[in-house]
């Protein structure tokens, strides 16, 4: 890529920044069910940040929506005011399904699946953004999602289940103002009108600018009927305390509680009472009620799954390496949060996203598997020969993201400013954080179309899967290209926050809706740039590598590739070469 267009299009953004300000003066995953002991194939990652444990004194979660089929697609949802008397349909949305473009968009079709149910219609609710799920609103609600399931006689797979998760997270930005307001609202209508149809157990991280819980609800059964006067749902939400982090890597999180603690327990009426019922939990046993142990067990660690359950590991050494937490050690006992051993910014929580196990037992690209360029996007799913499984490390940046998200709630700034969405498309270690306030009033339309199979640049996601799709080829030389762009961007776009921030809270104390087009039109803007530095990139990634050469544009020389002298050995013995002093003799 020509360094001087790169440095045009970072200096149109802040020429941008500066102009508006100055003028302003004058706005699934395709998630398996994981079943009780069975290893998921696929699931998302939730990494939790408590305020006191970030450097900014943000609260901050992470989604990456790891499906690698899913719809892809991204909403703003504008502030709407209603009638007294006005209901809200509710509908069925299929977190996994898709349908194919000429039928429509997602987020139109999906009103073909009413339930047949609607509610009261508040007064007033809430802009907010979506993709799969809700992920923040005006008021700085935000969250991540993550599949934890259930045990497999507690799924409800019946229309009789009204809500689904989707449409839970819908209903909660419309109407919450506080994380707590989340939970109680989700937790309320699944109980009332059933939870589950097309999900099992789900985890959501709920945060405000001030604290962060982990929300799990699970389903009840088939038999499940509104008229038995039973909850149609069982949930549980613990909160996070301020200075912890935690995960969930689709495994539940919440063990013991205690409900007489309301400041960080909260549970349906039937947490304890349903396990009972269904035998899951003997009172009488002289052990306390540990809800992931009834619910949703698992016996796996690291070290047992050969680094398919290794998220739960691999965080907590990350974040606390002093505990010298072992990979041996069952993943239902490692603790519900821990404390730091430094505090993290918006930007290692970036960087902890694209996290693949590098120098541990489990990096995926050591050895073989990696291949020649040290590829970690190999073998993701493990494989079968000559009638035996084998397992491959499941990591945290793994390669069939649709998006991933890293929210911030920060409590020094009125509320359209201090919430942001930091957006990337596709898999994160070829993608770019791209920051959206939650008081932004549209999204870029080409974050609103495309899909799987059907190549499409007027579609956001597709530039950043052209730049994956060049990169996999030779993986070790590519990255550094992409890693060098990526810090342009991403890192330029982070320091620059404070600037926007400052100016946007100058506007909005002149006139809110000065400061709301504002902060669009530099979001936006900023995306148009990234997206067009993507394609870009991606040509200059097929031109450098093409052929498994190197093209030097600069110098109009073609270079040979270095190979590693382990791969070059395995080629020897097992291609049965000989060297040329060999043939000679």
């Amino acid at each position: 890529m020509g360094q001087n267009k790169t440095l045009i299009l970072k200096l149109s953004v802040i020429s941008l920044v500066l102009l508006l300000f100055s003028l302003s003066f004058a706005n699934l995953e395709n998630t398996e069910k994981c079943e009780t002991n069975a290893i998921p194939k696929d699931g998302c990652t939730v990494i939790i940040v408590g305020k006191d444990a970030s450097v900014d004194g943000s609260v901050m979660s992470t989604h990456t929506c790891d499906c690698g089929l899913c719809d892809w697609t991204w909403r703003y949802v504008p502030a709407a005011d209603y009638e007294d008397g006005s209901k809200r349909k509710i509908y069925h949305i299929n977190q996994f399904r898709t349908w194919h473009p000429d039928v429509g968009l997602k987020w139109e079709k999906y009103k073909d699946d009413f339930t047949g149910l609607e509610i009261p219609q508040v007064s007033h609710t809430y802009s907010y953004v979506h993709g799969a799920f809700g992920y923040m609103n005006d008021q700085q609600v935000a969250l991540g999602e993550s599949t934890i399931g259930c045990r497999d006689k507690m799924e409800n797979p019946t229309p009789t289940a009204k809500f689904d998760i989707t449409m839970l997270t819908l209903i909660a930005m419309e109407r919450a103002k506080t994380a707590r307001e989340a939970i109680k609202i989700m937790g309320e209508l699944g109980e009332k009108h059933g939870y589950g149809y097309t999900d099992t157990g789900e985890m959501l991280a709920l945060s405000d600018p001030n604290e962060i819980w982990i929300f799990e609800i699970m389903p009840v059964g088939p038999l499940w009927t509104p008229e038995s006067g039973k909850p149609g749902a069982v949930w549980c939400a613990q909160r996070v305390p301020d200075d912890h982090v935690s995960v969930c890597p689709n495994e539940s999180r919440i063990g013991e509680i205690n409900l007489d603690n309301p400041d960080y327990f909260m549970a349906s009426s039937n947490v304890i009472s349903f396990a009972v019922e269904q035998g899951f939990y003997d009172p009488d046993s002289g052990e306390a009620f540990n809800w992931k142990k009834a619910y949703s067990p698992s016996e796996y660690s690291a070290e047992s799954s050969q680094g398919s359950r290794a998220r739960m590991w691999r965080f907590f050494d990350l974040v606390a390496p002093s505990k010298n937490f072992s990979p041996g050690t069952p993943n239902m006992e490692f603790p519900f949060s821990v404390k730091p051993d430094k505090k993290l910014s918006v930007y290692d929580v970036m960087v902890m996203t694209r996290d693949k196990f590098e120098g541990t037992p489990y990096d995926p690209a050591r050895g073989l598997q990696g291949g020649a360029f040290s590829n970690p996007n190999r073998l993701p799913y493990g494989f079968e020969l000559e009638g035996k499984k084998f397992n491959t490390s499941r990591i945290i940046g793994v390669n069939r993201a649709e998006y991933v998200t890293v929210t911030q709630c920060r409590d020094w700034l009125p509320n359209p400013i201090g919430g942001l969405v930091w957006l990337a498309f596709g898999a994160q270690d070829t993608s770019c954080y791209m920051p959206f306030y939650i008081g932004i009033n549209k999204i870029p339309r080409s974050f609103e179309i495309g899909d799987h199979w059907s190549f499409n640049r007027d579609s956001a996601r597709w530039a950043f899967d052209y730049v994956d799709f060049h990169t996999q080829v030779v993986y070790s030389h590519a990255i550094k290209d992409v890693r060098k762009t990526q810090e342009e961007w991403e890192k330029t776009a982070v320091d620059r926050t404070p600037l926007i921030d400052k100016y946007a809270k100058q506007l909005y104390e002149q006139d809110p809706a000065m400061a709301s087009d504002f902060l669009t039109e530099y979001c936006n803007n900023n995306a148009d740039l990234v997206i067009d530095t993507w394609w870009d990139l991606g040509d200059h990634l097929l031109v450098r590598f093409n052929h498994f050469w190197d093209y030097d544009a600069k110098e109009r020389k073609r270079n040979a590739l270095e190979y590693p002298d382990w791969w070059l050995q395995l080629l020897v013995k097992y291609n049965k070469l000989k060297s040329v002093e060999e043939n000679k003799d």
